[in-house]
């Protein structure tokens, strides 16, 4: 089925959000509606995407959510149709979804053309790390779900919370240098340059990304880590994983920067920490927190 045929089928909105999900159009900057009706069965793909749908008080119509929705507790007890990133359309299609709400960057593409060819609406829901980018992702899914008032009620609300939080965090003469480490392999470290979640959550916190001279994540050398002299390490809890203390003292290298002689490390859920979603205002309050406590003026 082509994209001629599936706008026949759907909305013009359902369809640009397709379009824009499988690459073959450039996300809108608007937001679409897909008219998902109140008996609606919903899956949703991505942590920030689950977290509104609950916050506009709609999960009374998810079947299913992927791996990345941890949050609230009652998500975990979904369906599990994968990691956002590694989706099998069989895995989604089995749940029988009128309707799929998919953040950007979800995939594979192989599956996103299963998808397409079973003419599964899909919601593309633009990914963003700014106030605004919040705020858009309430409104595709609110007009998604034809909940258009409830997703303005809720705009207004994590927009003001958002303002005071971001306002908070700017009230210091201390801005220490941040080093968001994204995994450790050995001694080796790799970092969040700029333009990611990570760099602008550090940014809205108070902090600077001490790692600026790149874009994404990138492996690090020691000369590099040590050029960058970070303040402080921020790194992502897991389920499991090591004690952070323990695995920075894997990275001698470390021990020659203010943040390893001080010892001054920080972990945070990952979803709550990156997702950019109505508990982003939360994640600011704390890690600009945590910054203050670590890096205290005078």
């Amino acid at each position: 089925m082509d994209l001629t045929t599936t706008c026949s089928r759907f909305t013009k909105s359902v369809c640009f959000g397709l379009a824009a999900a499988l690459g073959l159009l450039a996300l809108p900057q608007a937001s679409f509606t897909a008219q998902a009706q109140e008996g609606s069965r919903v899956v949703a793909v991505g942590s920030s995407a689950t977290e509104i749908v609950y916050a506009l008080g709609q999960q009374h119509r998810l079947v299913a959510v992927d791996t990345t929705s941890t949050y609230p507790e009652a998500a975990t007890e979904l369906p599990d149709v994968g990691y956002m990133r590694a989706l099998s359309a069989e895995g989604l299609l089995s749940v029988e979804p009128d309707l799929v709400l998919m953040m950007e960057g979800s995939g594979p593409a192989a599956t996103l053309d299963v998808l397409k060819a079973s003419s599964v609406p899909l919601v593309a829901v633009p990914e963003g790390f700014t106030k605004q980018a919040v705020l858009e992702k309430i409104e595709v899914i609110g007009e998604a779900l034809n909940v258009p008032d409830k997703a303005k009620a809720l705009s207004e609300t994590v927009a003001a919370d958002l303002d005071a939080a971001i306002a908070e965090a700017a009230d210091t003469s201390t801005r220490p240098r941040v080093m968001f480490v994204l995994s450790i392999s050995g001694d080796r470290l790799t970092v969040s340059g700029t333009n990611t979640a990570a760099d602008a959550i550090i940014e809205l916190a108070g902090g600077v990304n001490a790692m600026d001279s790149f874009e994404g994540y990138k492996p690090v050398v020691t000369e590099a880590l040590l050029s960058a002299r970070p303040d402080v390490v921020l790194m992502m809890t897991r389920h499991g994983a090591e004690d952070m203390k323990d695995a920075m003292n894997r990275v001698p290298a470390l021990d020659q920067t203010p943040a390893g002689q001080n010892e001054a490390y920080i972990a945070m859920r990952g979803s709550y920490l990156l997702g950019f979603g109505p508990r982003t205002a939360d994640a600011i309050r704390e890690l600009s927190s945590k910054l203050k406590k670590l890096t205290p003026e005078g």
